[in-house]
């Protein structure tokens, strides 16, 4: 196995970091400040190929392996965790659109999706169906020529800001087997967008209950078959995963470079605070747990590229360690800083702030450890750990 990275995967890396050190890092303590959907910026990123890292070049994207996706998103989120994580979620909700939206919805929103001139939503989670997404209950009737759809859901990233829905709803009988997925559009009648939550962290992107009551789209928007919307979900949350345990590990490393450089610097009882083994010792934790948690993401990614069986427990275990590990070494980044890396003239409390909802979406990293244990208890299942 060659861990090296190729020459295409440099040249992504080098334009990432480029971006991401003349266009986030310089403005990511302002939007968290002002609260601001960075618009302008996530159409420069999508300029460059990164809203649409998962499509296909037929369908006008980037056409990126999941590992090679991996490396660009590392680089983003240690410029900006929030604004990249929201661009994760666009792109895996634009992959969906490419893989099961019909012609007529790829003619009308694909190209402007791939650009980032256009910005899409994933709506799942409901107010009362959050690890449970199986019981959501927004429902989608079919009646004439549309579907009729009438229900409410909870912590939309990016809602109130984007041009379109990917939006799971219930067509058929309860469980899994009875919900469908469909584009809507953001300013379709009848939808209603809540109050921006207050949150502790991601505090750039708008974060918006979607109540939707008697909105009609047409028969076209749905995506793949009547039935199939769980199954679609479940594939974008496999990668979905990845991403937001790459944007740990990327706002990890950015807060060890942090603190390696103040260790550097700070004096105390007449030596740099290098100097002391207690500091060393953390230190060398921190960086050989990030080393771990990002081949972990790697060997995750490459599991999903190539639909090895077992992807989606290699995916949960990178989600649940790398999102742990992230959180992890960004408190103990700021803990190096003392009380200086309590305040915000310094980054660490954001970097906090920032990845601690990572232990929570896209599953928690307790669903995340019932994926992977009940794995483990099938027969022949230690193999994959081997």
């Amino acid at each position: 196995m060659n861990f090296e990275l190729s020459g295409d995967q440099l040249t992504f890396q080098t334009l990432a970091k480029a971006f991401s050190d003349n266009e986030l890092k310089p403005n990511a303590a302002k939007w968290d400040a002002e609260c601001t959907f960075p618009l302008e910026t996530i159409k420069k990123a999508g300029e460059l190929g990164f809203c649409s890292l998962y499509v296909s070049e037929d369908n006008g994207g980037m056409g990126l392996s999941k590992v090679d996706a991996t490396i660009i998103i590392e680089e983003l989120a240690a410029g900006c965790t929030s604004t990249t994580a929201f661009m994760t979620i666009h792109n895996m909700a634009t992959w969906m659109v490419s893989e099961f939206g019909s012609t007529k919805l790829k003619e009308e929103w694909l190209q402007d999706l791939n650009s980032g001139s256009k910005l899409s939503s994933y709506c799942l989670t409901e107010p009362g169906s959050g690890s449970d997404a199986a019981s959501l209950k927004t429902s989608a009737v079919k009646k004439d020529n549309c579907y009729v759809l009438n229900g409410n859901k909870a912590f939309i990233s990016g809602s109130g800001s984007t041009d379109c829905l990917i939006l799971m709803a219930r067509t058929g009988d309860g469980g899994p087997g009875g919900i469908s997925c469909f584009l809507v559009p953001a300013d379709a009648d009848g939808i209603e967008y809540g109050k921006n939550e207050s949150k502790m962290g991601w505090r750039n992107q708008p974060t918006r209950i979607v109540s939707l009551k008697d909105v009609k789209i047409p028969l076209d928007n749905l995506m793949g078959q009547e039935g199939q919307g769980f199954k679609i979900a479940m594939k974008g949350l496999d990668g979905g995963r990845i991403n937001i345990a790459t944007c740990s590990v990327g706002t990890a490393q950015a807060a060890l470079e942090e603190a390696q450089k103040y260790m550097n610097e700070r004096e105390q009882f007449g030596k740099k605070i290098g100097e002391f083994q207690a500091l060393q010792f953390k230190l060398a934790d921190m960086t050989t747990n990030l080393v771990a948690a990002r081949q972990m993401v790697r060997l995750a990614a490459s599991k999903l590229e190539n639909n090895d069986p077992d992807s989606t427990t290699y995916c949960a275990m990178a989600k649940r360690f790398a999102t742990d590990v992230g959180f992890d070494v960004c408190n103990e980044a700021l803990q190096i800083f003392g009380g200086y890396g309590y305040i915000q003239d310094y980054p660490l409390e954001r970097y906090v702030r920032d990845v601690r909802v990572h232990q929570i979406l896209e599953g928690t990293n307790e669903i995340m450890k019932m994926i992977v244990g009940r794995r483990m208890l099938l027969e022949g299942a230690a193999r994959i750990i081997q």
